[in-house]
């Protein structure tokens, strides 16, 4: 099911409780449930940003170590990670624009990508190159 709502995605949140350590334990599941699920168009991953709710209230487990939160993300695969809090309205706005500029750079390279590409079908002046002779004769 959660294909469905996969679909087409271009970058994703997965949120922990740092007030619940299980909550945690579920961040690998959700991860690797996209990167099964969704890819871009090059085959790899969406950006994931890993946010770490609620860190208005005390923490529990890893999170406490921003180091190791690094680590953890590097290893796994998100883009990054924020402590944020939905209540108190923390990193919220910093979390978004990290994650939309990382899908912009994808969508930057991608371009990128299609017009080079596209190059070797049009000249310098802008004019269509005439197509290449097959070895078809039709």
């Amino acid at each position: 099911m959660t294909r469905v709502y996969y679909k087409e995605a271009v970058g994703a949140f997965v949120v922990f409780d740092v007030t619940r350590a299980q909550t945690f334990d579920a961040v690998t599941k959700w991860k690797t449930d996209l990167d099964t699920k969704v890819t871009l168009a090059d085959g790899s991953s969406i950006p994931t940003v890993l946010l770490a709710n609620k860190c208005d209230q005390p923490k529990e487990g890893v999170v406490n170590n921003p180091a190791r939160m690094d680590d953890y993300c590097r290893e796994r695969g998100f883009s990054g990670w924020f402590e944020t809090s939905a209540k108190e309205n923390i990193n919220i706005d910093e979390a978004s624009r990290f994650l939309v500029n990382r899908i912009l750079n994808n969508e930057k390279q991608g371009m990128m990508l299609t017009e080079s590409l596209d190059a070797d079908k049009f000249s310098v002046d802008g004019k269509a190159k005439p197509a290449e002779k097959s070895g078809c004769a039709c």
